[in-house]
């Protein structure tokens, strides 16, 4: 059986070179991640006897094993043109809030991770994500996208430098013109922005590692002091045993560290939601895109996309990193006319293909890595504008979705918002049978959750 066959090439009127070329654009849009989730979750994960370097260079290795895998799943198993990696703010969640925030140590965050994995596979083979996903409020997942953007885009700015803790006013601008790494990240940002919009293969990358380079020329020019806007050079590492099957450390290891089973729960718990309705987005977003969604605005055989991502996250768990999921750059492949699985297995060589670039995840800094960030942002605020903001019901919960993750620094309080007011308004205006029973739940769920996350009751857990 060849290719066309296998994916059913002719039936999505599509051929080879078609699904190549768009597994290509996809695997450009996305391979950023190489460098931004070491830089991220380097900045969480610690491990004795390892340099900074030499750690940020196993997660690149995690990086590309876990998109691989999941890759690999999603093109053989669900014949759908959609990528998987480690995703950007759920990365930022599990390094940022979980571990630098609550404390808790890596080892038992992807323990948190892989239980949360184990838990969508068997969701999903009992179909109860799918009946989730078709519950929840339109406007929240209209905005779910921007939100996370929005959030994003601040973790970049506050690394770039372009964004300053104040004391009075909580945020203000940094000092760019004093500060060499900010100066240039700027000249960095504009620059990716540039190619962006000029609709640059791979810009982001290009951005990354053009401020890179820039960095160490202005350096060797003596232009300013070495060290000043580079980091050290180390030989490449390849060896991720201390980061492989570290979750089972996890596992044990968390009753001595403190956390019981209600504390974990809790954790895992966090994990869920967070998760969950970021997948849900992606797939039913660059669904739309791919026209993949009936005439009810569903997604026919979710299961199988939803499967493969539940299996990412937890072969990434195992491997090393945080929650695996569905990028929305897919969309860049499904607009070049990618529409089965063919897609996606050119994506997952790709990444396999590019560990020889293992070693740059330790010389990029992070104001570069972190620019990345920003461009994803101002991409993913592109989903608002579906929302229909003439209508008070679907701009209260939209609104609140978008403004409250950035705001509070946490993506679950955003979704947890949108989703909590969208009953209460449309209750307020007499509209109260246009909310489903699910819809009710999963606003009294998120009730709970805003109750953990803001009692305290996670905190004392751990």
């Amino acid at each position: 059986m060849g290719l066309a066959d296998y994916f059913a090439l002719d039936d999505h009127d599509t051929d080879v070179r078609t699904e190549t070329l768009a597994g290509v654009t996809t695997f450009f849009a996305m391979s950023y991640i190489v460098l931004v989730n070491p830089a991220t979750l380097g900045q969480a994960i610690s491990i004795p006897g390892y340099t900074g370097d030499q750690v940020q260079q196993m997660l690149a290795v995690v990086t590309i094993l876990s998109a691989f895998v999941a890759t690999t799943v999603m093109a053989l198993y669900a014949n759908r043109p959609f990528a998987q990696a480690p995703g950007l703010g759920l990365n930022a969640f599990f390094a940022y809030t979980v571990v630098i925030g609550l404390g808790i140590p890596w080892q038992v965050a992807l323990a948190a991770v892989f239980v949360e994995g184990i838990i969508f596979i068997l969701l999903t083979a009992a179909g109860a994500r799918k009946a989730i996903i078709r519950a929840f409020p339109e406007p929240v997942k209209l905005a779910v996208g921007a939100g996370i953007g929005g959030f994003l885009a601040l973790i970049g700015l506050q690394e770039m430098g372009v964004v300053a803790a104040d004391q009075a006013t909580m945020v203000t601008l940094g000092q760019i013109a004093t500060d060499p790494a900010a100066t240039l990240a700027v000249a960095g940002l504009f620059f990716t922005l540039a190619l962006y919009a000029r609709g640059v293969p791979g810009s982001i990358v290009v951005g990354i590692l053009g401020t890179t380079v820039a960095a160490y020329v202005i350096e060797w020019a003596g232009v300013v002091a070495p060290g000043t806007l580079t980091t050290s050079i180390t030989g490449a590492q390849y060896d991720i045993t201390p980061l492989a099957g570290a979750f089972v450390d996890g596992l044990v290891g968390a009753p001595a560290e403190g956390i019981d089973v209600f504390a974990f729960a809790l954790i895992v718990f966090t994990f869920f939601f967070v998760d969950f309705f970021d997948t849900a987005g992606t797939l039913v977003g660059v669904g739309q895109v791919a026209g993949f969604l009936d005439e009810d605005g569903n997604f026919p055989d979710i299961d199988k996309p939803l499967m493969a991502d539940a299996i990412g996250t937890t072969v990434g768990s195992m491997l090393g990193t945080s929650t695996v999921t569905t990028y929305i750059e897919s969309a860049t492949g499904v607009e070049e006319g990618g529409r089965t699985g063919l897609t996606a297995l050119v994506v997952a060589l790709l990444f396999l293909a590019s560990l020889v670039v293992v070693p740059l995840a330790a010389i990029v800094p992070l104001y570069a890595s972190h620019i990345a960030l920003v461009v994803v942002g101002v991409i993913m605020l592109a989903n608002v504008t579906d929302v229909a903001w003439d209508d008070m019901t679907y701009a209260i919960p939209a609104g609140l979705t978008v403004f409250v993750m950035p705001f509070t620094y946490n993506i679950g309080y955003g979704i947890a918002a949108g989703i909590v007011s969208y009953p209460v308004v449309k209750v307020a205006v007499g509209e109260y049978d246009e909310v489903s029973a699910g819809q009710w739940l999963l606003a009294l769920a998120f009730v709970v959750y805003f109750y953990v996350r803001t009692s305290g009751t996670l905190a004392a857990a751990v």
